[in-house]
């Protein structure tokens, strides 16, 4: 279908399938909880978040040589038996150097072996900030490290500094950092230089002049030595940052936590940039050594000297650290790549898109804060539309085959696979069948305390007689017994053992925003923000925002995870988050709408606020932050069980009469009030019609 801008005084247009009336600009009158007529004025209002930040590009866009001979990928090893000769790990020694991060110790350790953390008084002799243009300069040396809470711009100006993993060289581009109360405080970490043959002093005294008063260049001059790193700390206001904060429960995100006020170093030259310091009691993002060993592997299998780019596949329970060591690994492999491809397995904990989604990203930039703070469009989805899979299990696995016949297998890239938390019972068959399906090079397995009897270790051996969903184990012959041949998988794999060493690990956070489900709430709001305008002023509700619409008889609706009776369908999509899928197959409509028997397994290339229904005229209102040339793609709308924030709908501003969509009077006690779940997951296909 074609997407049109038109004006919506002629009758002969409700055959266009997405319109865009982008040159009426009057604001539609708030939706009442009663109104399903919503005034049929479409504007799109997205534009992609431009940050106001020095134009400097990356310098490195090829691929970084490295160091250092190939593991063997067919052999398995745990906690730190890499199955590296003493010759091989040895160049891997810079990598494998202790360096503070989430749960996972990773940050470059001084010339005494240990990471000296900026206190206050450090702070006042090695920064200094410009009011008037609203910044601070900070010198470091080697070993030194930054923990804070907040968030920043960051430009390296001279020297190189790592945060969770990835290495900020002088030249490179501001990036942004984010550490809201939600996970472990970031960490900047000063590192070596490569070459000291430099003039430090009149390089340094160059830079800074173009940042700092006379004054302050001659303090922080006397500061740098030949180690020094310079760098550049800017306050960050976004689009996304104004719309969470636009909300009460999300104006101290990025606050220090009650447990960590006490530590909060409150009156240095950083602190009226965004950032609040933490004293050394904090431990920040740790990480252990076995992580740091298999974030080598990792690194030394994607150099190509493998036959194929290695596909490295995580899991562990819930709350062991798994997005953290995810980040942490691309970050890494981004030191030395151009791009990571990046699966998104885990249905409850995304990192690129909200709750729900199965996606296949293409990863090109850092990882530098929570999963809210990088939502973007992937190269390919499939909206599941529930946090969970258990209420249908096989729609899971063929949404995750179907991304993976969407992924080049020409590509060099390496592709990380993140798993959901759940390793019993039907959680792990569904491992064993993605283990026998993907053609996985490293298996890594997060665990905590002892790593012993928590769960099975998935090595090539267990999977040799591991019973999976919908796989069997390889039949096995009495010949099997007199030979040396290996039947456990067609392809092997390393397997490593990885120990979180983060406070609290394998429990849930008690801090605010620190639960799944706010969590979940927060990548969601990331999303909506996008509808925001980047333009600076007052953040403008949902409902103030004009809706696209789309005749319903283009495109066809339906629901998935319960079942709907066709005559109720249009009150449940009401004001409800949908997918927004392409069929293979054209909709068909005999004049009325078009509703799905069952929920497909199709592209789905975003999001949307189902905001409202025109009855009279067949027309739904969509809220999206998509663009009109993807929109023309989209036939289906897919109603899922992830349900929009309370917050949403309930501490909008500016608004003078009833909430929209919000009453008081509704009963769960009436038939039909809760939605109707239905578990799919009990039987496999071969147990069918068994007594």
């Amino acid at each position: 279908m074609k997407v049109k801008k038109s004006s919506l005084s002629r009758g002969s247009a409700s055959s266009q399938k997405w319109k865009d009336v982008r040159r009426k600009r009057c604001r539609p009158p708030p939706v009442l909880s009663s109104d399903l007529n919503p005034s049929p004025v479409m504007i799109k209002e997205h534009q992609e978040c431009m940050k106001k930040k020095p134009t400097v590009k990356r310098l490195k866009k090829k691929a970084k040589p490295v160091s250092g001979k190939t593991v063997r990928q067919t052999k398995s090893f745990t906690n730190g038996d890499t199955g590296l000769d003493p010759d091989e790990f040895q160049d891997w020694k810079e990598y494998s150097q202790p360096v503070q991060v989430n749960g996972l110790k990773m940050q470059v350790a001084s010339e005494d072996g240990h990471i000296r953390r900026l206190d206050g008084h450090s702070l006042h002799q090695c920064a200094e900030r410009d009011d008037q243009k609203k910044h601070a300069v900070l010198i470091m040396q080697k070993g030194q490290a930054l923990c804070f809470r907040g968030k920043c711009f960051v430009t390296c100006l001279y020297g190189r500094v790592e945060v969770m993993g990835f290495t900020i060289e002088e030249g490179q581009q501001s990036y942004p950092l984010f550490s809201p109360g939600s996970i472990c405080s970031l960490t900047i970490t000063a590192s070596e230089r490569p070459d000291d043959s430099r003039d430090h002093k009149r390089e340094a005294a160059e830079i800074l002049c173009n940042y700092l008063p006379p004054t302050s260049q001659k303090k922080l001059l006397k500061k740098v030595v030949s180690n020094s790193t310079i760098i550049l700390l800017e306050p960050m206001e976004t689009p996304l940052t104004r719309f969470l904060s636009s909300f009460t429960d999300f104006n101290y995100l990025f606050d220090p936590t009650a447990g960590e006020l006490m530590s909060a170093i409150l009156d240095t030259p950083l602190n009226g940039l965004g950032i609040i310091p933490l004293m050394s009691n904090i431990k920040g993002l740790t990480v252990s050594a076995s992580c740091r060993e298999s974030l080598n592997a990792v690194v030394s299998a994607c150099r190509g000297e493998i036959e194929a780019s290695a596909v490295v596949f995580v899991y562990g329970p819930k709350n062991i650290g798994k997005s953290t060591f995810i980040r942490m690994a691309i970050n890494t492999l981004l030191n030395h790549t151009t791009s990571v491809d990046y699966l998104e397995a885990d249905l409850g904990q995304t990192e690129f898109t909200p709750a729900g989604c199965l996606s296949l990203v293409n990863v090109k930039e850092p990882l530098l804060g929570p999963p809210f703070t990088h939502q973007r469009d992937p190269d390919h989805m499939v909206y599941y539309g529930n946090a969970s899979c258990d209420s249908d299990l096989s729609r899971y696995m063929e949404s995750l085959k179907s991304l993976w016949g969407s992924h080049s297998k020409s590509r060099e890239t390496p592709i990380i696979i993140n798993t959901m938390g759940w390793i019993k019972g039907f959680g792990l068959q569904l491992l064993v069948d993605m283990l026998r399906f993907f053609p996985v090079s490293h298996v890594i397995q997060l665990t905590h305390g002892d790593g012993t009897a928590q769960f099975p270790a998935l090595t090539p051996e267990f999977l040799r007689t591991a019973q999976g969903f919908h796989t069997h184990p390889p039949a096995q012959t009495a010949l099997d017994e007199f030979t040396d041949v290996e039947r456990s998988s067609d392809r092997g794999y390393v397997h490593m053992s990885v120990i979180s060493d983060f406070e609290g690990a394998g429990c849930q956070g008690a801090s605010k925003h620190q639960r799944t489900n706010e969590q979940r709430d927060l990548s969601l709001m990331a999303y909506l923000g996008q509808l925001q305008s980047t333009d600076p002023g007052p953040v403008r509700p949902l409902h103030f925002l004009t809706p696209y619409q789309v005749p319903y008889t283009d495109v066809a609706l339906g629901a998935a995870h319960f079942d709907i009776a066709p005559s109720h369908m249009f009150y449940a999509a009401n004001s409800s988050l949908v997918g927004l899928c392409v069929l293979a197959e054209k909709v068909t409509s005999k004049g009325g709408p078009v509703l799905l028997s069952r929920p497909p397994i199709c592209p789905c290339v975003g999001l949307g606020v189902l905001r409202g229904i025109d009855m009279a005229r067949g027309l739904y209102f969509v809220l999206t932050p998509l663009d009109p040339g993807v929109l023309r793609k989209v036939n289906c709308l897919l109603l899922g069980a992830v349900s929009l924030p309370s917050c949403i709908l309930t501490s909008q501003s500016n608004l003078q009469d009833e909430l929209p969509y919000v009453t008081p009077d509704y009963s769960f006690e009436l038939t039909g009030a809760g939605k109707l779940r239905i578990f799919k997951g009990m039987q496999r296909q071969g147990q069918a019609g068994a007594d």
